[in-house]
């Protein structure tokens, strides 16, 4: 082999070419191939980094060697791998004048490693892929199919923080694919992120709306609809959660999942027991169980509780909750236990939840600031009272204009139609307003209607 290399040196550019390409392919064509590796190695070393061969040789060279690659002509993975690392490696400090073969050869390389399920290996190889810089820069859509390629790879491992990154340069591309497979690839690394950033209530419903796409695989459209019900599950607590829950509960699939009767439950708003959850805990993923912080208002209530309280051994020591799904689940039981009474005292909302009474208060709080939740807090009496009439009240009556008028409204024996119904006057009503205001103030105007 390093024979015939140094015959070649002697050879003017034209049969230089000739005499490497030959060469190229009798290494490629032999039925032992136990040296192959080492003997691309040699080569490939030669025609980059002699002096004496030029820059138009070795790239042929190298274009050739990338497409026996492609083609499959070296059999064994395990050869093919080595030889694309090694090639990558000999061109790495020349890397700008053979752009185009690094480029061809890091996607084959990212195959091999992906196939071998070498999810973060392969997100780095294509990382390293040049997009937009060099002889030729590629279209949106090719690389809008590499980002989403690589935060799929990253979410493999859950590197969402990595994923994310590369999930926002996606976006801007978005705009400009048309593949229809890679969008709903893209579409469902923007639900996986969004799970694994805790945004429960969104990944819900992007996970159902992909459950619907008939494209998919109905095996894989199963799964989303699972992942969709985990996620309202440990979704806070609210109306926006309410709501999905409902288009949950609605779709007829969702009957034979696993966790159903937890959804259903959480659904009607009733109140959840710790042996319910202890099987739902189970199918979760490690980040749907993360450890979470408690706050310093728990703490700072808690230390209060503990210097009033001391002697009392009936009160819980739990300052707060522990996990993502212990706070979803006493989040729930707060709101559920809304609809069953008027008021509660923080002692008594504390023995419900298994917190001491100022970390339930304190959870109580945030949940009345953020409009989860409707009530009032009285500190002095320790007392909450819950209001659950201010929304019917507030849309009762109010759309066309015909002010607080008695309403008659069936019993449907359906507290989810209800509530939607409730919804539906309440922004009927917001609109009479809105066209009321700018009707006062000219700035609309209606005409006669013609008959």
């Amino acid at each position: 082999m390093e024979s015939r290399l140094a015959q070649f040196a002697t050879l003017n550019q034209k049969d230089k070419a000739t005499a490497y390409q030959s060469l190229l392919s009798e290494i490629l064509s032999r039925e032992d191939q136990s040296n192959i590796v080492a003997d691309i190695h040699t080569l490939v070393d030669n025609v980059v980094n002699q002096e004496s061969v030029g820059l138009v040789i070795s790239r042929s060279v190298l274009s050739e060697l990338v497409k026996a690659l492609s083609e499959g002509k070296i059999k064994d993975t395990e050869q093919r791998k080595r030889i694309v690392e090694n090639t990558l490696e000999i061109i790495q400090p020349r890397i700008v004048s053979y752009e185009e073969q690094v480029n061809t050869l890091r996607f084959q390389l990212a195959d091999i490693l992906e196939q071998e399920e070498e999810w973060s290996a392969a997100a780095r190889v294509l990382m390293g892929i040049s997009l937009d810089s060099g002889q030729r820069s590629l279209p949106d859509e090719d690389k809008f199919r590499v980002y989403v390629r690589i935060v799929r790879l990253l979410l493999e491992d859950e590197d969402s923080v990595e994923a994310e990154r590369y999930y926002n340069r996606a976006a801007l591309l978005a705009h400009n694919a048309s593949d229809r497979e890679t969008l709903l690839q893209f579409k469902l690394c923007q639900a996986r992120i969004s799970d694994y950033s805790r945004k429960f209530l969104e990944a819900a419903t992007r996970y159902h709306e992909l459950s619907w796409v008939p494209e998919i695989d109905e095996e894989e459209r199963k799964h989303m609809l699972s992942a969709a019900m985990t996620c309202a599950i440990l979704a806070p607590a609210g109306p926006n959660r309410s709501r999905v829950l409902a288009s949950l509960c609605r779709d007829e699939r969702t009957a034979d999942l696993p966790s159903y009767n937890i959804l259903l439950k959480m659904f009607h708003d009733r109140i959840l027991r710790p042996n319910e959850i202890k099987e739902f805990e189970g199918t979760l993923k490690p980040h749907q169980l993360a450890k979470i912080a408690i706050s310093s208002n728990d703490r700072l209530a808690s230390a209060i509780d503990e210097d009033d309280q001391v002697n009392d051994p009936t009160i819980s020591t739990r300052k707060g909750p522990s996990t993502v799904l212990d706070r979803a689940v006493m989040e729930h039981n707060l709101l559920a236990s809304s609809k069953i009474y008027n008021n509660i005292t923080f002692r008594g909302l504390g023995a419900l939840l298994d917190l001491t009474p100022g970390a339930a208060e304190t959870m109580a709080r945030r949940m009345i600031e953020q409009g989860r939740l409707k009530g009032t807090i009285d500190q002095v009496e320790k007392l909450i009272s819950f209001d659950v009439r201010g929304e019917e009240d507030d849309a009762q009556g109010k759309a066309g204009g015909l002010g607080d008028v008695e309403q008659v409204e069936e019993d449907t024996g359906a507290p989810f139609t209800k509530r939607w119904d409730m919804q539906i006057r309440l922004t009927a009503a917001n609109v009479e307003t809105v066209v009321q205001h700018l009707t006062e103030k000219g700035l609309v105007s209606f005409g006669a209607v013609q008959a």
